[in-house]
């Protein structure tokens, strides 16, 4: 049984005739036979009584129809609300973030999405990248952005963003460019295990030559506000994400520091999981993101 047999009935019902019927939904009287054959014996049990010309409903007929003008009734009043879904698009979307997008990039980018979509609600959870990828998995986000990039055939990656990690340190450090083995003389503020700007760390750091065991790591902090406000004491010096000092560095609060002949780049990626449809506002989103994208 589908909608189409039902509209069919519901013809022959209200006609009393399958030529009328015929004519009026643009099909062949044998068609129009057919298809309510098929109902009578899908339903086990007869529909019409035909009495020459005349077609006489049965009591079973009389049910059927009421029923199936209530799903007909239904079924356009539920294309009507995906339309109009569709031209006012409206609801709430969760997107879970490492620190960096959600914290720097992703507040920025909101206003502009809001401007076309005023009825859609975004709220954003900070976590790390691990964190994100996990709830992915769980189902408990449908999209996020990370700054790493995991290894998982359910998760869908697709470059966002170029990130330059810089080693931020206090305003009064006279130099900007420091060699591989400098590095290892300063005291040293390290992000929490599990954070993406953590992980790329310590890749970078073994790509110049340095095992992260050799570092003078002084504290552990939770997140890069944390450890911003240590490094302005002078408690140490960090890698950070650029996107994280640029107000800093233009205050002159903090100063950005690289590693001679080796520039620090990861990408941001906008995360979803390969297992789950995107529902329409969260596609829109989606799109945006990817229209944004800076990835040269």
């Amino acid at each position: 049984m589908d909608l189409h047999q039902l509209k069919v009935f519901i013809s022959v019902y209200k006609n009393r005739n399958f030529s009328k019927a015929a004519k009026e939904i643009f099909l062949t009287q044998p068609t129009i036979s057919e298809h309510i054959k098929s109902l009578e014996e899908e339903l086990k049990c007869k529909l019409f009584d035909r009495i020459g010309k005349r077609v006489i409903p049965t009591k079973e007929a009389d049910i059927l129809y009421e029923e199936s003008l209530d799903l007909i009734n239904k079924f356009e009043n539920l294309k009507d609300i995906i339309q109009k879904m569709r031209r006012l698009p409206s609801g709430n979307i969760l997107i879970g973030t490492s620190s960096i997008p959600g914290t720097y990039i992703l507040p920025s980018l909101i206003p502009e999405f809001k401007n076309s979509y005023p009825d859609i609600h975004i709220q954003i959870e900070i976590s790390d990248s691990l964190e994100v990828i996990n709830n992915l998995l769980s189902n408990n986000y449908l999209i996020g952005l990370v700054g790493t990039k995991i290894n998982n055939s359910n998760i869908k990656h697709s470059p966002f963003m170029w990130d330059e990690l810089v080693i931020a340190s206090p305003n009064f450090t006279e130099k900007s460019v420091i060699t591989p083995e400098e590095l290892v003389k300063y005291p040293f503020i390290m992000r929490e295990s599990g954070s993406g700007t953590r992980k790329e760390t310590e890749k970078f750091l073994k790509e110049v030559g340095i095992e992260p065991s050799k570092l003078k790591i002084v504290c552990t902090l939770g997140n890069t506000d944390a450890i911003k406000q240590a490094i302005k004491k002078g408690l140490g010096i960090s890698i950070l994400s650029i996107h994280s000092i640029k107000d800093e560095i233009e205050c002159g609060k903090l100063k950005a520091i690289r590693i001679k002949g080796y520039e620090m780049k990861r990408m941001f990626y906008i995360v979803t999981n390969t297992k789950r449809t995107l529902p329409y506002i969260y596609k829109l989103f989606y799109e945006f993101l990817k229209n944004k994208a800076v990835i040269l």
